[in-house]
């Protein structure tokens, strides 16, 4: 399960990427997560993917 607070989930998706995962998309296919909710979410707070840091900025 995900956290469903932005700044929770901020940090733990940053932090599965940094650790675990070479892309966003690849974290959302392995835990079956929506890629655009996930996107959503933290668009709420100010944060977008950066691909090339491979993380949310």
């Amino acid at each position: 399960m995900i956290p469903k607070d932005p700044v929770m989930l901020l940090s733990f998706i940053n932090l599965k990427l940094r650790d675990f995962y070479e892309n966003l998309e690849l974290l959302c296919d392995d835990l079956e997560l929506d890629r655009k909710e996930i996107e959503n979410k933290l668009g709420v707070i100010d944060y977008h993917y950066d691909n090339e840091k491979n993380q949310f900025i």
